[in-house]
């Protein structure tokens, strides 16, 4: 049995991440699920949250904001909406995009909307998140 399994991250902007890992735990909308080389062929929609790859060299997160994630024995593929290595966050515009969304949700005025504003904020507490566990 291989040691590990390609993982391909694409968004519509990049190919954001694209090694050989040993294992990726994701979050789908039906829970967590970990994926080891030659898993079973699956499908699955992905929730707003850190996508944790496992690698020799230690855990990586990846922020997600969700996509869909297609396992086959030998590659993992995800297609996200975005997808944010620790490298690649901006620690103050995601605090202000936070305060942002919490504040519209506050204010819960009939102009906003608060799908948008709980979405915005979730991605904002991803990012935050992803980039405390890389320091």
């Amino acid at each position: 049995m291989a040691k590990t399994i390609r993982l391909d991250i694409v968004t519509p902007e990049k190919m954001a991440y694209s090694e050989d890992v040993t294992m990726v735990i994701a979050r789908t909308t039906s829970g967590d699920i970990g994926i080891l080389p030659g898993h079973a062929a699956l499908i699955a929609a992905l929730e707003i949250w850190p996508l944790r790859v496992i690698t020799e060299n230690g855990e990586l997160q990846i922020s997600m904001c969700g996509g869909f994630i297609e396992v086959q024995p030998e590659k993992i593929t995800v297609l996200a909406n975005c997808a944010e290595l620790p490298d690649e966050i901006d620690v103050e515009r995601a605090a202000a995009a936070k305060e942002r969304a919490e504040s519209r949700l506050r204010t819960a005025s009939p102009g906003i909307d608060l799908i948008r504003a709980e979405i915005a904020l979730k991605r904002a507490l991803v990012r935050l998140r992803v980039k405390e566990h890389k320091e």
